[in-house]
């Protein structure tokens, strides 16, 4: 007897209740013949070079081989040659009817996953990425088969698993990928907060939901945007990005002040400690970790601004100015901010500089604070020479 390892991913099972293990296999197991006709089908079909010439062998496949357990096999190899075709939609038909058949294989599952992703179907792409987890949740709780002694089946399970870990990791990134680029921004968030949801455990889950707080801001939801930054934080307090966000937002709005100066302060600190990870540049890592903190000393700039504080937040929009030049709105937005301090202090001069500055750069504070300039006094100086 041998099994094949068909291309592209293709699984083959065994025909007991579960999943059971064959080799590397998570999913039914049918085997096939050395020599039989069957085993000499498949080999001209997977020597056969020609498109149409390989389906009218599948066909034929089908139609002599395809009924009872061998439509199973039948199946994927459908899958397989719709795939390497980039005919998605055929794939998802045929990967449909090998579900229905073993809803445990594990494999279909990630070349629905690749079709779902190569085509770009973000629903697609998270109703298999779902499918998939929920086969590997099954399989670690399955209890061993009739006649299969409780640790060799642990150790199968374990095998299986570790043999499949790669296949894992494929379809967490290709569906966390996918809908990270969503470009509807309500719909990505969702998406990134249904795939935490799906992958709790994934490297990819933070992230995921970091995204999806950001996106919610995009969209205007603050509602939901708040819900999950703070989620974020009750899990990871030292997040970054969500310090910020959160900070900023009560900033701005000149709500739970406190709080807001706590996590900007959190921010700036962090962003002198916080150790780069290994695959980040170093120079690429100081200029972000810059950003950030220049990015919450303008948070606290503004806290200071709200309290009427005006010479801390001087004081601490000048700070953060040379660290936020590498983006244009967060630099605008500070310059503009500044501006503001300034007038409240009765530094014109300065005042009209700060604002100056803002309208220097592409960004939308560049109207505002070129209104703002039109608005402003003559000059001490000016206003001197007339009198005199």
């Amino acid at each position: 007897m041998r099994t094949y390892a068909k291309q592209m991913l293709l699984v083959v099972v065994m025909l007991l209740p579960g999943s059971i293990l064959c080799g590397q296999q998570i999913g039914k197991y049918v085997p096939i013949n050395a020599g039989s006709d069957a085993d000499r089908a498949m080999t001209e079909i997977n020597a056969a070079t020609d498109p149409a010439q390989k389906l009218t062998q599948i066909d034929k496949f089908a139609a002599q081989f395809g009924q009872g357990d061998m439509a199973l096999v039948a199946n994927e190899i459908y899958v397989n040659y719709y795939l390497a075709q980039k005919q998605y939609d055929k794939a998802f038909e045929y990967g449909d009817k090998v579900f229905a058949l073993d809803g445990g294989n594990f494999n279909n599952a990630v070349n629905m996953v690749r079709a779902a992703s190569e085509k770009g179907d973000t629903d697609k792409l998270l109703s298999y990425g779902e499918k998939a987890q929920g086969i590997i949740t099954a399989y670690k709780a399955a209890p061993a088969p009739a006649g299969v002694a409780a640790d060799k089946w642990e150790q199968d399970k374990a095998r299986a698993l570790e043999n499949n870990q790669d296949n894992y990791n494929f379809v967490q990134q290709a569906v966390y990928g996918g809908v990270y680029q969503n470009k509807d921004a309500p719909k990505r968030a969702d998406q990134l907060m249904r795939f935490a949801k799906i992958f709790p455990d994934s490297p990819y889950a933070m992230q995921a939901m970091g995204v999806a707080a950001s996106s919610y801001q995009q969209a205007q939801n603050t509602p939901k945007m708040m819900e999950v930054a703070n989620a974020i934080l009750t899990k990871d307090p030292n997040n970054m990005g969500m310090l910020l966000l959160v900070s900023d937002y009560y900033g701005e709005k000149g709500e739970q002040l406190d709080k807001a100066e706590s996590y900007a302060q959190k921010a700036a600190t962090l962003a002198d400690s916080v150790r780069p990870p290994s695959d980040v540049p170093e120079d690429q890592w100081k200029q972000q970790t810059a950003l950030q903190k220049g990015l919450a000393l303008s948070t606290l700039g503004q806290v200071n601004l709200q309290k009427k504080n005006n010479a801390g937040a001087v004081q601490n929009f000048q700070a953060a100015a040379p660290l936020l030049k590498s983006n244009d709105t967060s630099y605008a937005r500070n310059q503009y901010r500044l501006g503001f301090a300034l007038l409240n202090l009765k530094k014109i001069p300065e005042a009209k500089a700060a604002f100056t500055e803002a309208a220097s750069v592409n960004s939308p504070y560049k109207s505002y604070a070129q209104d703002k300039l039109k608005a402003l006094p003559a000059t001490t100086a000016a206003t001197r020479k007339k009198r005199s």
